[in-house]
């Protein structure tokens, strides 16, 4: 598990702006990336050779001016993209900067939707791990390679996340250090087969939608261990009265089993409940059955 964190940090500082990211972005995001509490210490001041702390509240890549390793990942992304480009025969020109798009169902497609749809997946941009200067809309190739720069660092960092969700005021506190300097909600609204957006108990979170249309969901550890806990918290929940009801039961036996000692108890008062238990469920069968 501390090997994937100190990947998960690691490319979130190859994405940014000068390889420096506000640990207080981080930090808000931590659940979502399935980090340690004590990530500061455990995996940033642990891997020196890797991260090194500017002051209290920034981190960056030791490496990011020495050498190109910081950039030799790609997105994930690109395992689409080459999935396509293998299995459906389709030219370069169409997959290498295109995106999973599932739309959702009812979704109104007015006049030259597709034809612009064609040629925003064929437009280049500026890739999440890929160096320049200054992030700009001059600097990327104008408004439309600006935008769609900034929707492939959010689908990479939502594709980081446990559960491939996030609050949206969480990611907008990596706005600068990132350099998607945009309007985050008009964005994501903007692309509805890329992102899904809820507004569920007044909290406006993004899902990546390719991870959760047709059940293409893939777990991973941290995310079976919080299903699992879930579930015994919500069986702990519907069993509470039954636990109570059954331990209510289990105490009225053993005061009739005092009672009928003369109010002491007696070796053996013990199996009376047990006996009884047996009697009144029956278990489909008796005693005789079960020695013979």
């Amino acid at each position: 598990m501390e090997d994937v964190s100190v990947i998960k940090i690691r490319r979130i500082l190859s994405m940014s702006v000068n390889g420096k990211v506000h640990l207080h972005a981080i930090r808000l995001m931590r659940r979502e990336l399935g980090l340690p509490e004590d990530f500061r210490e455990s995996i940033i001041r642990k891997h020196s050779e890797i991260f090194r702390m500017i002051d209290l509240e920034i981190v960056e890549l030791v490496d990011w001016n020495e050498s190109e390793r910081a950039f030799s990942c790609s997105a994930e992304v690109e395992k689409w993209r080459e999935k396509e480009f293998r299995e459906k025969w389709l030219s370069e020109f169409e997959t290498k900067y295109a995106f999973p798009i599932n739309f959702p169902t009812g979704l109104k497609k007015v006049p030259g939707f597709r034809e612009r749809l064609r040629n925003w997946q064929r437009l280049s941009y500026v890739k999440p791990y890929e160096r320049v200067e200054k992030v700009r809309v001059r600097t990327c190739g104008g408004v439309e390679r600006y935008e769609k720069r900034a929707v492939g660092i959010i689908h990479e960092l939502l594709c980081l996340t446990v559960e491939k969700m996030v609050e949206v005021e969480r990611l907008a506190h990596f706005r600068k250090d990132l350099g998607i300097e945009v309007n985050l909600r008009e964005l994501l609204l903007k692309h509805p087969g890329i992102f899904y957006i809820s507004t569920r108990g007044n909290t406006l979170m993004v899902f990546l939608r390719e991870v959760y249309s047709a059940g293409v969901f893939e777990t991973n550890m941290v995310y079976d261990v919080r299903r699992k806990m879930l579930e015994l918290l919500l069986l702990g929940c519907r069993n509470t009265r039954e636990f109570r009801e059954q331990e209510e039961a289990g105490e009225d036996r053993n005061d009739a089993a005092i009672d009928k000692n003369g109010g002491g108890r007696k070796d053996g008062d013990f199996v009376i409940p047990i006996l009884e238990s047996y009697s009144g469920n029956n278990h489909g069968c008796d005693f005789k059955d079960n020695v013979n």
